[in-house]
Protein backbone atom coordinates (compact mmCIF):
# COMPACT_ATOMS: atom_id res chain seq x y z
CA UNK A 1 0.00 0.00 0.00
CA UNK A 2 2.93 2.32 0.64
CA UNK A 3 4.26 1.42 -2.20
CA UNK A 4 1.25 2.21 -4.30
CA UNK A 5 0.97 5.41 -2.56
CA UNK A 6 4.35 6.66 -3.50
CA UNK A 7 3.86 5.59 -7.18
CA UNK A 8 1.05 7.70 -7.22
CA UNK A 9 2.67 10.46 -5.85
CA UNK A 10 4.86 10.43 -9.12
CA UNK A 11 2.77 9.41 -12.05
CA UNK A 12 0.15 11.95 -12.98
CA UNK A 13 -3.35 11.35 -10.75
CA UNK A 14 -5.56 12.92 -13.42
CA UNK A 15 -5.75 15.33 -15.91
CA UNK A 16 -7.45 18.75 -15.75
CA UNK A 17 -10.84 19.28 -17.28
CA UNK A 18 -11.49 22.74 -17.25
CA UNK A 19 -12.43 25.58 -14.54
CA UNK A 20 -14.68 25.30 -11.61
CA UNK A 21 -17.92 26.90 -10.43
CA UNK A 22 -15.70 29.70 -9.64
CA UNK A 23 -12.14 31.46 -10.59
CA UNK A 24 -10.36 29.43 -7.58
CA UNK A 25 -11.22 26.15 -9.05
CA UNK A 26 -10.81 23.83 -11.20
CA UNK A 27 -12.20 20.15 -12.48
CA UNK A 28 -10.43 16.56 -13.27
CA UNK A 29 -10.95 13.79 -14.39
CA UNK A 30 -8.98 10.52 -12.74
CA UNK A 31 -9.40 6.62 -12.76
CA UNK A 32 -8.47 6.84 -9.25
CA UNK A 33 -7.32 2.88 -9.28
CA UNK A 34 -5.81 3.61 -6.16
CA UNK A 35 -8.90 5.72 -4.11
CA UNK A 36 -6.44 8.28 -2.96
CA UNK A 37 -8.41 11.34 -4.35
CA UNK A 38 -10.29 11.88 -1.15
CA UNK A 39 -12.47 14.90 0.00
CA UNK A 40 -9.72 16.79 1.62
CA UNK A 41 -6.85 15.28 -0.08
CA UNK A 42 -4.08 17.61 -1.53
CA UNK A 43 -3.41 18.00 -4.87
CA UNK A 44 -0.94 20.16 -7.05
CA UNK A 45 -0.14 21.30 -10.99
CA UNK A 46 2.66 23.11 -12.16
CA UNK A 47 2.61 26.62 -13.18
CA UNK A 48 5.21 29.75 -13.66
CA UNK A 49 5.03 32.40 -11.40
CA UNK A 50 6.97 34.85 -10.36
CA UNK A 51 9.55 34.07 -13.13
CA UNK A 52 9.81 30.50 -12.08
CA UNK A 53 8.04 27.21 -11.97
CA UNK A 54 5.95 26.61 -9.03
CA UNK A 55 3.74 23.85 -7.68
CA UNK A 56 0.67 24.90 -6.99
CA UNK A 57 -1.67 23.70 -3.88
CA UNK A 58 -5.23 22.64 -4.06
CA UNK A 59 -7.88 20.90 -1.75
CA UNK A 60 -10.43 18.70 -3.44
CA UNK A 61 -13.63 19.51 -2.24
CA UNK A 62 -15.55 16.76 -3.94
CA UNK A 63 -15.80 14.01 -5.86
CA UNK A 64 -18.76 12.50 -8.28
CA UNK A 65 -18.48 9.56 -10.93
CA UNK A 66 -18.81 10.45 -14.65
CA UNK A 67 -18.99 7.15 -15.94
CA UNK A 68 -21.74 4.78 -14.67
CA UNK A 69 -23.07 1.15 -15.31
CA UNK A 70 -26.32 1.56 -17.18
CA UNK A 71 -28.92 0.50 -14.65
CA UNK A 72 -30.13 -2.51 -15.90
CA UNK A 73 -27.17 -3.84 -15.29
CA UNK A 74 -27.35 -3.53 -11.46
CA UNK A 75 -31.44 -4.96 -11.30
CA UNK A 76 -30.33 -8.59 -9.71
CA UNK A 77 -27.96 -8.46 -7.07
CA UNK A 78 -27.02 -11.51 -7.58
CA UNK A 79 -25.47 -11.22 -10.91
CA UNK A 80 -22.54 -9.20 -11.01
CA UNK A 81 -22.56 -6.50 -13.70
CA UNK A 82 -19.16 -7.66 -15.15
CA UNK A 83 -21.08 -10.79 -16.26
CA UNK A 84 -23.90 -8.99 -18.08
CA UNK A 85 -21.11 -6.80 -19.25
CA UNK A 86 -19.17 -9.22 -20.87
CA UNK A 87 -22.60 -11.26 -22.27
CA UNK A 88 -23.77 -8.06 -24.54
CA UNK A 89 -19.93 -7.16 -25.23
CA UNK A 90 -19.82 -4.54 -23.62
CA UNK A 91 -16.00 -4.46 -23.20
CA UNK A 92 -15.64 -5.97 -20.05
CA UNK A 93 -15.56 -4.52 -17.14
CA UNK A 94 -15.95 -0.25 -17.82
CA UNK A 95 -13.30 1.62 -16.20
CA UNK A 96 -14.66 4.03 -13.60
CA UNK A 97 -13.84 7.77 -13.94
CA UNK A 98 -14.27 10.41 -11.39
CA UNK A 99 -14.78 14.30 -11.78
CA UNK A 100 -12.86 15.87 -9.33
CA UNK A 101 -13.25 19.20 -7.65
CA UNK A 102 -10.33 21.37 -6.21
CA UNK A 103 -10.23 24.34 -4.53
CA UNK A 104 -6.90 26.32 -4.97
CA UNK A 105 -4.63 27.45 -2.54
CA UNK A 106 -1.73 28.58 -4.41
CA UNK A 107 1.78 28.08 -4.44
CA UNK A 108 3.78 28.82 -0.83
CA UNK A 109 6.27 31.58 -0.55
CA UNK A 110 8.49 31.28 2.26
CA UNK A 111 9.03 34.60 2.99
CA UNK A 112 5.37 35.58 3.28
CA UNK A 113 4.94 32.49 5.14
CA UNK A 114 1.75 31.83 3.18
CA UNK A 115 -0.04 30.59 -0.13
CA UNK A 116 -0.06 32.99 -2.77
CA UNK A 117 -2.85 31.87 -5.18
CA UNK A 118 -1.70 32.75 -8.99
CA UNK A 119 -5.34 33.06 -9.71
CA UNK A 120 -5.07 30.82 -13.05
CA UNK A 121 -6.27 27.69 -13.23
CA UNK A 122 -4.65 24.65 -14.92
CA UNK A 123 -5.51 24.66 -18.58
CA UNK A 124 -7.59 21.88 -19.98
CA UNK A 125 -5.43 18.68 -20.43
CA UNK A 126 -2.69 20.01 -17.34
CA UNK A 127 -1.70 16.31 -15.27
CA UNK A 128 -2.62 16.63 -11.93
CA UNK A 129 -0.24 15.02 -9.19
CA UNK A 130 -0.94 13.79 -5.63
CA UNK A 131 1.18 16.07 -3.28
CA UNK A 132 3.57 14.45 -1.66
CA UNK A 133 4.15 13.88 2.01
CA UNK A 134 7.42 16.18 2.38
CA UNK A 135 5.82 19.24 1.05
CA UNK A 136 2.87 18.98 2.76
CA UNK A 137 4.78 18.47 5.99
CA UNK A 138 6.08 21.61 5.13
CA UNK A 139 3.98 23.91 4.32
CA UNK A 140 0.53 22.92 6.30
CA UNK A 141 1.91 24.02 9.21
CA UNK A 142 3.40 27.47 10.21
CA UNK A 143 5.97 25.38 12.56
CA UNK A 144 7.81 22.32 12.12
CA UNK A 145 6.70 19.72 15.07
CA UNK A 146 9.88 20.21 17.05
CA UNK A 147 10.15 23.67 17.43
CA UNK A 148 9.95 26.32 19.40
CA UNK A 149 5.98 27.38 19.66
CA UNK A 150 4.56 24.81 17.99
CA UNK A 151 2.07 22.23 19.07
CA UNK A 152 2.39 18.79 17.10
CA UNK A 153 -1.08 17.52 17.50
CA UNK A 154 -1.16 14.58 14.87
CA UNK A 155 -1.07 14.09 11.43
CA UNK A 156 -2.95 14.51 8.21
CA UNK A 157 -5.86 12.70 7.74
CA UNK A 158 -5.66 11.19 4.73
CA UNK A 159 -2.16 10.01 4.70
CA UNK A 160 -0.57 7.21 7.09
CA UNK A 161 -0.28 8.16 10.05
CA UNK A 162 2.71 10.60 10.89
CA UNK A 163 3.35 10.96 7.12
CA UNK A 164 2.26 14.49 7.43
CA UNK A 165 2.69 15.81 10.80
CA UNK A 166 0.51 18.93 11.56
CA UNK A 167 1.77 21.36 14.49
CA UNK A 168 0.17 24.46 15.57
CA UNK A 169 1.24 27.48 15.82
CA UNK A 170 1.29 28.33 19.94
CA UNK A 171 2.09 31.83 19.47
CA UNK A 172 -1.53 32.60 17.02
CA UNK A 173 -3.61 30.10 19.98
CA UNK A 174 -1.57 32.23 22.68
CA UNK A 175 -2.95 35.26 21.05
CA UNK A 176 -5.77 35.53 18.81
CA UNK A 177 -7.66 32.50 21.19
CA UNK A 178 -9.18 29.25 20.21
CA UNK A 179 -12.01 27.14 19.70
CA UNK A 180 -12.50 22.93 20.34
CA UNK A 181 -15.50 22.37 19.22
CA UNK A 182 -17.64 18.73 18.98
CA UNK A 183 -20.28 16.79 20.09
CA UNK A 184 -20.18 14.48 23.53
CA UNK A 185 -18.43 11.72 22.76
CA UNK A 186 -16.01 12.67 20.07
CA UNK A 187 -12.71 13.53 21.45
CA UNK A 188 -12.68 17.55 22.53
CA UNK A 189 -11.07 16.77 26.04
CA UNK A 190 -8.63 14.41 24.43
CA UNK A 191 -7.51 16.83 21.95
CA UNK A 192 -7.15 19.37 24.63
CA UNK A 193 -5.04 16.62 26.57
CA UNK A 194 -2.82 16.65 23.66
CA UNK A 195 -3.07 20.58 23.45
CA UNK A 196 -2.02 20.67 26.98
CA UNK A 197 1.07 18.31 26.82
CA UNK A 198 2.42 20.07 24.04
CA UNK A 199 1.94 23.66 26.02
CA UNK A 200 3.79 21.96 28.67
CA UNK A 201 6.44 20.36 26.94
CA UNK A 202 10.38 21.63 27.27
CA UNK A 203 10.05 23.13 23.89
CA UNK A 204 6.86 25.61 24.94
CA UNK A 205 7.00 25.82 28.88
CA UNK A 206 4.02 27.54 29.25
CA UNK A 207 2.44 28.91 31.84
CA UNK A 208 -1.51 27.94 31.88
CA UNK A 209 -4.31 27.18 33.60
CA UNK A 210 -7.65 24.71 32.95
CA UNK A 211 -11.09 25.43 33.85
CA UNK A 212 -12.58 21.88 35.25
CA UNK A 213 -15.84 21.81 35.90
CA UNK A 214 -16.11 18.38 35.75
CA UNK A 215 -12.94 17.10 37.20
CA UNK A 216 -11.48 15.73 34.23
CA UNK A 217 -8.04 16.43 33.72
CA UNK A 218 -6.59 15.56 37.30
CA UNK A 219 -4.38 12.64 35.03
CA UNK A 220 -2.21 15.82 33.71
CA UNK A 221 -0.64 15.21 36.84
CA UNK A 222 1.67 12.18 35.00
CA UNK A 223 3.36 14.85 33.33
CA UNK A 224 5.37 15.46 36.57
CA UNK A 225 6.78 11.94 35.96
CA UNK A 226 7.16 11.40 32.35
CA UNK A 227 10.63 11.55 30.98
CA UNK A 228 9.42 12.97 27.22
CA UNK A 229 8.71 16.18 28.54
CA UNK A 230 11.74 16.32 31.30
CA UNK A 231 15.08 18.22 29.86
CA UNK A 232 17.99 19.68 31.37
CA UNK A 233 17.08 21.99 34.20
CA UNK A 234 13.00 21.76 33.69
CA UNK A 235 10.21 19.75 34.61
CA UNK A 236 6.33 20.26 34.50
CA UNK A 237 4.78 21.33 37.27
CA UNK A 238 0.81 20.36 38.04
CA UNK A 239 -0.71 21.71 40.66
CA UNK A 240 -4.14 20.66 40.85
CA UNK A 241 -6.57 22.80 43.07
CA UNK A 242 -9.53 21.11 44.80
CA UNK A 243 -13.04 22.36 45.19
CA UNK A 244 -12.37 23.03 48.58
CA UNK A 245 -9.44 24.79 48.18
CA UNK A 246 -11.10 27.42 45.92
CA UNK A 247 -10.98 30.86 47.28
CA UNK A 248 -12.37 34.48 46.07
CA UNK A 249 -11.64 37.28 48.42
CA UNK A 250 -15.10 38.91 48.97
CA UNK A 251 -13.82 42.56 48.82
CA UNK A 252 -12.74 41.37 44.69
CA UNK A 253 -16.04 40.88 43.99
CA UNK A 254 -17.90 43.64 41.69
CA UNK A 255 -21.44 45.27 42.13
CA UNK A 256 -22.47 42.95 38.97
CA UNK A 257 -21.12 39.70 40.79
CA UNK A 258 -22.60 40.73 43.76
CA UNK A 259 -26.42 41.28 41.71
CA UNK A 260 -25.93 37.73 40.10
CA UNK A 261 -25.25 35.97 43.20
CA UNK A 262 -28.42 37.36 44.76
CA UNK A 263 -31.25 36.91 42.46
CA UNK A 264 -34.74 37.75 42.54
CA UNK A 265 -34.02 40.92 44.12
CA UNK A 266 -36.42 43.86 44.51
CA UNK A 267 -36.39 47.51 42.58
CA UNK A 268 -35.43 48.70 45.90
CA UNK A 269 -33.03 46.01 47.32
CA UNK A 270 -31.16 46.68 44.33
CA UNK A 271 -30.90 50.39 45.06
CA UNK A 272 -29.89 49.40 48.30
CA UNK A 273 -27.09 47.21 47.24
CA UNK A 274 -25.65 49.26 44.93
CA UNK A 275 -25.63 52.16 47.41
CA UNK A 276 -24.09 49.96 50.32
CA UNK A 277 -21.37 48.79 47.54
CA UNK A 278 -20.27 52.43 46.93
CA UNK A 279 -20.67 53.37 51.05
CA UNK A 280 -18.44 50.40 52.11
CA UNK A 281 -15.79 51.19 49.45
CA UNK A 282 -15.22 54.42 50.08
CA UNK A 283 -15.30 53.72 54.19
CA UNK A 284 -13.48 50.65 54.38
CA UNK A 285 -11.11 50.67 50.91
CA UNK A 286 -10.28 48.28 48.49
CA UNK A 287 -10.43 45.25 51.29
CA UNK A 288 -13.50 44.99 52.87
CA UNK A 289 -15.42 42.02 54.93
CA UNK A 290 -18.39 40.50 55.16
CA UNK A 291 -19.01 41.89 58.33
CA UNK A 292 -18.58 45.43 57.14
CA UNK A 293 -20.90 45.05 54.01
CA UNK A 294 -23.31 44.12 56.26
CA UNK A 295 -22.46 47.56 58.40
CA UNK A 296 -22.25 49.35 54.69
CA UNK A 297 -25.83 47.88 53.89
CA UNK A 298 -28.01 48.95 57.04
CA UNK A 299 -26.26 52.61 56.99
CA UNK A 300 -27.30 52.91 53.18
CA UNK A 301 -30.80 52.03 54.29
CA UNK A 302 -30.39 54.61 57.07
CA UNK A 303 -29.71 57.39 54.69
CA UNK A 304 -32.51 56.04 52.12
CA UNK A 305 -34.91 56.50 54.35
CA UNK A 306 -33.48 60.08 55.67
CA UNK A 307 -34.04 58.82 59.59
CA UNK A 308 -31.73 58.92 62.63
CA UNK A 309 -29.93 55.70 63.82
CA UNK A 310 -32.25 55.96 66.81
CA UNK A 311 -35.64 56.59 64.99
CA UNK A 312 -34.29 53.24 62.30
CA UNK A 313 -34.27 51.36 65.72
CA UNK A 314 -37.80 52.39 66.73
CA UNK A 315 -39.18 51.30 63.75
CA UNK A 316 -38.58 47.68 62.30
CA UNK A 317 -40.48 48.10 59.45
CA UNK A 318 -37.49 50.48 58.13
CA UNK A 319 -35.13 47.46 58.54
CA UNK A 320 -37.02 45.79 56.55
CA UNK A 321 -35.55 45.74 52.77
CA UNK A 322 -31.70 45.76 54.78
CA UNK A 323 -32.91 42.81 56.83
CA UNK A 324 -33.70 41.25 53.62
CA UNK A 325 -30.70 42.10 51.49
CA UNK A 326 -28.42 41.16 54.77
CA UNK A 327 -30.31 37.36 55.22
CA UNK A 328 -29.44 37.12 51.22
CA UNK A 329 -26.02 37.77 51.74
CA UNK A 330 -25.24 35.56 54.56
CA UNK A 331 -27.04 32.62 53.29
CA UNK A 332 -24.84 33.04 49.70
CA UNK A 333 -21.49 34.20 50.92
CA UNK A 334 -21.83 33.99 54.56
CA UNK A 335 -22.47 30.47 53.66
CA UNK A 336 -20.03 29.40 51.39
CA UNK A 337 -16.53 27.89 51.72
CA UNK A 338 -15.82 29.74 48.56
CA UNK A 339 -15.39 33.31 49.51
CA UNK A 340 -13.67 34.70 52.45
CA UNK A 341 -12.62 37.78 53.81
CA UNK A 342 -8.87 37.34 53.62
CA UNK A 343 -8.13 34.56 51.36
CA UNK A 344 -8.00 34.26 47.49
CA UNK A 345 -6.09 32.50 45.16
CA UNK A 346 -2.33 34.03 44.20
CA UNK A 347 -2.16 34.78 40.30
CA UNK A 348 1.75 34.02 40.88
CA UNK A 349 0.72 30.62 42.55
CA UNK A 350 -1.79 29.68 39.70
CA UNK A 351 -0.05 31.42 36.72
CA UNK A 352 4.00 30.42 36.47
CA UNK A 353 5.86 29.36 33.54
CA UNK A 354 6.25 25.51 32.68
CA UNK A 355 2.91 25.18 35.49
CA UNK A 356 -0.57 23.86 34.50
CA UNK A 357 -2.93 24.96 37.11
CA UNK A 358 -6.47 22.92 37.51
CA UNK A 359 -8.67 24.43 39.02
CA UNK A 360 -11.43 21.97 39.42
CA UNK A 361 -14.96 23.08 40.38
CA UNK A 362 -16.46 20.19 40.23
CA UNK A 363 -18.37 20.54 43.71
CA UNK A 364 -19.26 24.19 43.44
CA UNK A 365 -22.62 25.97 42.88
CA UNK A 366 -23.22 26.90 38.98
CA UNK A 367 -23.58 30.68 39.96
CA UNK A 368 -20.31 30.47 42.26
CA UNK A 369 -18.56 28.79 39.32
CA UNK A 370 -19.27 31.53 36.88
CA UNK A 371 -18.56 34.50 39.79
CA UNK A 372 -15.19 32.25 40.23
CA UNK A 373 -14.08 32.14 36.90
CA UNK A 374 -15.30 35.57 36.15
CA UNK A 375 -13.11 37.14 39.17
CA UNK A 376 -10.18 35.35 38.03
CA UNK A 377 -9.91 36.24 34.62
CA UNK A 378 -10.30 39.89 35.58
CA UNK A 379 -7.32 39.99 38.01
CA UNK A 380 -5.43 38.37 35.25
CA UNK A 381 -5.97 40.59 32.62
CA UNK A 382 -5.83 43.20 35.01
CA UNK A 383 -2.58 42.18 36.41
CA UNK A 384 -1.04 41.81 33.10
CA UNK A 385 -2.43 45.36 31.55
CA UNK A 386 -0.97 46.70 34.88
CA UNK A 387 2.43 44.91 34.34
CA UNK A 388 2.93 45.76 30.59
CA UNK A 389 2.19 49.49 31.12
CA UNK A 390 4.79 49.11 34.33
CA UNK A 391 2.54 49.77 36.67
CA UNK A 392 3.26 47.16 38.92
CA UNK A 393 6.92 46.33 40.09
CA UNK A 394 7.77 42.76 41.68
CA UNK A 395 6.49 41.87 45.22
CA UNK A 396 2.81 43.81 44.15
CA UNK A 397 0.21 41.34 44.30
CA UNK A 398 -1.05 42.28 40.09
CA UNK A 399 2.57 41.96 39.28
CA UNK A 400 2.70 39.06 36.63
CA UNK A 401 5.77 39.60 33.88
CA UNK A 402 4.91 36.86 31.52
CA UNK A 403 1.60 35.69 29.30
CA UNK A 404 -0.66 33.38 30.61
CA UNK A 405 -3.31 30.82 28.87
CA UNK A 406 -6.65 29.89 30.59
CA UNK A 407 -8.19 26.93 28.89
CA UNK A 408 -12.28 26.67 29.63
CA UNK A 409 -14.02 23.25 29.96
CA UNK A 410 -17.82 24.01 29.44
CA UNK A 411 -17.51 27.24 27.73
CA UNK A 412 -21.31 27.26 27.03
CA UNK A 413 -21.44 27.63 30.73
CA UNK A 414 -19.82 30.56 30.84
CA UNK A 415 -20.28 32.64 27.85
CA UNK A 416 -24.05 31.38 26.59
CA UNK A 417 -26.10 32.56 23.72
CA UNK A 418 -29.04 33.93 26.15
CA UNK A 419 -28.07 35.81 29.24
CA UNK A 420 -25.11 38.29 29.40
CA UNK A 421 -23.95 36.57 32.76
CA UNK A 422 -20.92 38.31 34.98
CA UNK A 423 -18.26 35.60 33.33
CA UNK A 424 -19.69 35.97 29.44
CA UNK A 425 -18.53 40.29 30.02
CA UNK A 426 -15.09 39.67 30.93
CA UNK A 427 -14.58 36.63 28.36
CA UNK A 428 -15.40 38.91 25.58
CA UNK A 429 -13.40 41.43 27.16
CA UNK A 430 -10.45 39.52 27.42
CA UNK A 431 -11.08 38.02 23.39
CA UNK A 432 -10.93 41.54 22.00
CA UNK A 433 -8.24 42.69 24.19
CA UNK A 434 -6.26 40.09 25.53
CA UNK A 435 -3.64 39.84 22.74
CA UNK A 436 -2.52 43.23 23.59
CA UNK A 437 -1.48 42.01 27.01
CA UNK A 438 -0.89 38.51 26.67
CA UNK A 439 -3.87 36.68 27.65
CA UNK A 440 -5.07 34.03 25.61
CA UNK A 441 -8.07 31.61 26.16
CA UNK A 442 -9.15 28.44 24.50
CA UNK A 443 -13.15 27.98 25.03
CA UNK A 444 -14.30 24.21 25.00
CA UNK A 445 -18.17 23.45 24.28
CA UNK A 446 -19.72 20.37 23.23
CA UNK A 447 -22.96 22.60 22.43
CA UNK A 448 -21.93 25.48 20.02
CA UNK A 449 -25.76 26.61 19.50
CA UNK A 450 -25.58 27.36 23.19
CA UNK A 451 -22.07 29.33 23.30
CA UNK A 452 -22.29 33.18 22.65
CA UNK A 453 -21.68 34.15 18.69
CA UNK A 454 -19.42 36.97 19.50
CA UNK A 455 -17.39 35.11 21.94
CA UNK A 456 -17.19 31.81 19.53
CA UNK A 457 -16.17 34.42 16.02
CA UNK A 458 -12.89 35.88 18.66
CA UNK A 459 -11.68 32.54 18.56
CA UNK A 460 -9.16 32.60 15.61
CA UNK A 461 -8.33 28.95 15.67
CA UNK A 462 -10.67 26.33 15.73
CA UNK A 463 -10.58 22.45 16.17
CA UNK A 464 -13.78 21.01 15.39
CA UNK A 465 -14.62 17.40 15.75
CA UNK A 466 -17.67 15.40 15.12
CA UNK A 467 -20.96 17.57 15.06
CA UNK A 468 -24.12 15.82 14.42
CA UNK A 469 -26.95 18.03 15.91
CA UNK A 470 -28.02 20.55 12.49
CA UNK A 471 -28.46 23.23 14.77
CA UNK A 472 -24.33 23.63 16.02
CA UNK A 473 -23.26 22.73 12.82
CA UNK A 474 -25.22 25.59 11.34
CA UNK A 475 -24.23 27.58 14.43
CA UNK A 476 -20.46 26.58 13.39
CA UNK A 477 -20.95 27.57 9.64
CA UNK A 478 -22.34 31.02 10.97
CA UNK A 479 -19.45 31.92 13.85
CA UNK A 480 -16.28 30.28 12.01
CA UNK A 481 -14.83 31.80 8.99
CA UNK A 482 -11.85 30.13 8.23
CA UNK A 483 -13.57 26.27 7.23
CA UNK A 484 -14.74 26.10 4.13
CA UNK A 485 -18.16 24.95 3.39
CA UNK A 486 -16.50 21.52 1.93
CA UNK A 487 -14.91 20.77 5.25
CA UNK A 488 -17.94 21.93 6.93
CA UNK A 489 -19.66 18.73 5.19
CA UNK A 490 -17.37 16.43 6.98
CA UNK A 491 -18.61 17.11 10.33
CA UNK A 492 -21.33 14.80 10.68
CA UNK A 493 -19.14 12.17 9.50
CA UNK A 494 -15.66 12.81 11.37
CA UNK A 495 -14.35 9.52 13.71
CA UNK A 496 -13.62 9.57 16.87
CA UNK A 497 -10.38 11.28 17.43
CA UNK A 498 -10.37 13.25 13.47
CA UNK A 499 -10.66 16.75 13.68
CA UNK A 500 -10.70 19.68 11.53
CA UNK A 501 -8.27 22.42 11.98
CA UNK A 502 -8.50 25.97 11.03
CA UNK A 503 -7.87 29.61 11.68
CA UNK A 504 -4.95 31.80 12.26
CA UNK A 505 -2.52 28.45 14.24
CA UNK A 506 -2.31 26.64 10.59
CA UNK A 507 -1.71 27.92 6.54
CA UNK A 508 -4.72 26.45 5.28
CA UNK A 509 -7.55 24.60 7.07
CA UNK A 510 -6.62 20.15 7.12
CA UNK A 511 -8.35 17.48 7.99
CA UNK A 512 -6.33 15.69 11.36
CA UNK A 513 -5.83 12.45 13.05
CA UNK A 514 -4.87 13.89 16.70
CA UNK A 515 -1.87 11.75 18.19
CA UNK A 516 -2.19 9.37 21.00
CA UNK A 517 -1.87 10.84 24.82
CA UNK A 518 1.10 10.23 26.21
CA UNK A 519 -0.62 10.92 29.75
CA UNK A 520 -4.10 8.96 30.58
CA UNK A 521 -7.29 10.74 29.46
CA UNK A 522 -9.51 11.21 32.37
CA UNK A 523 -12.86 11.91 30.49
CA UNK A 524 -13.20 8.11 29.77
CA UNK A 525 -17.64 7.08 30.16
CA UNK A 526 -18.18 5.04 33.48
CA UNK A 527 -18.57 1.23 32.10
CA UNK A 528 -21.41 0.74 34.20
CA UNK A 529 -22.26 -3.08 33.43
CA UNK A 530 -18.66 -3.39 34.37
CA UNK A 531 -19.63 -1.75 37.68
CA UNK A 532 -22.12 -3.52 38.62
CA UNK A 533 -21.06 -6.65 37.93
CA UNK A 534 -17.67 -6.09 39.99
CA UNK A 535 -20.11 -4.99 43.09
CA UNK A 536 -22.48 -7.62 42.82
CA UNK A 537 -19.17 -10.25 42.60
CA UNK A 538 -17.95 -8.18 45.93
CA UNK A 539 -21.17 -8.65 47.78
CA UNK A 540 -21.11 -12.11 46.60
CA UNK A 541 -17.66 -13.00 48.18
CA UNK A 542 -18.23 -10.54 51.37
CA UNK A 543 -22.02 -12.66 51.59
CA UNK A 544 -19.99 -16.62 51.28
CA UNK A 545 -16.79 -15.53 53.86
CA UNK A 546 -19.56 -14.31 56.53
CA UNK A 547 -21.84 -17.80 56.14
CA UNK A 548 -19.23 -20.04 54.65
CA UNK A 549 -19.18 -21.98 51.74
CA UNK A 550 -22.64 -22.65 50.16
CA UNK A 551 -23.26 -25.65 47.94
CA UNK A 552 -24.36 -24.73 44.43
CA UNK A 553 -27.80 -24.71 45.01
CA UNK A 554 -27.50 -22.22 47.75
CA UNK A 555 -25.30 -20.16 46.36
CA UNK A 556 -27.59 -19.20 43.46
CA UNK A 557 -30.47 -18.98 46.67
CA UNK A 558 -27.99 -16.82 48.27
CA UNK A 559 -27.67 -14.18 44.88
CA UNK A 560 -31.23 -14.37 44.38
CA UNK A 561 -30.93 -13.44 48.29
CA UNK A 562 -28.62 -10.64 47.71
CA UNK A 563 -30.89 -9.13 44.96
CA UNK A 564 -33.92 -8.79 46.80
CA UNK A 565 -32.14 -7.41 49.63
Amino acid sequence: MTQQRSDSMIRPLGITKGPGETHHEYLFITPDRDNVAKVGEFVTYETHAAGEARRVLGRITGRRPVRLLPDGFLADPDVAPEAITSLLDYGGRAPELFEISVGILGYYDATLGDFINPRLPPRPGAAITVADDALLARVLSKRAPDQTGAAHIGSLLSRPVDAAPIAVDLRAVASTHLAIIASTGSGKSYLAGVLTEELMHPKNRAAMLIVDPHGEYDTLAQLEGERAFAAQGYRPRVEIIRPEDVKVRISSLTLGDLRYLLPNLSERMHYLLGKAFGLVQRKFGEKWTLAQFRIAVREAEQEMSGKSADEMDESADDYGTAGAVIWRINSRLGASSIFDDMESLPLDKLFEPGQCTVLQLNEVDHREQQVVVATLLRRLLFARMQTEKRQAVQGDDVYLPYPAFVLIEEAHNFAPASGDLVSSQILKKILSEGRKFGVGVGLISQRPGKLDADVLSQCMTQFLLRIVNPIDQAKVAEGVESVGRDLLKELPALSKGQAIVAGAAVNTPVLCRVRRRITEHGAEDVDAPARWLAWFERGLFEHQERDGALPAESKTRGKNKLFLD
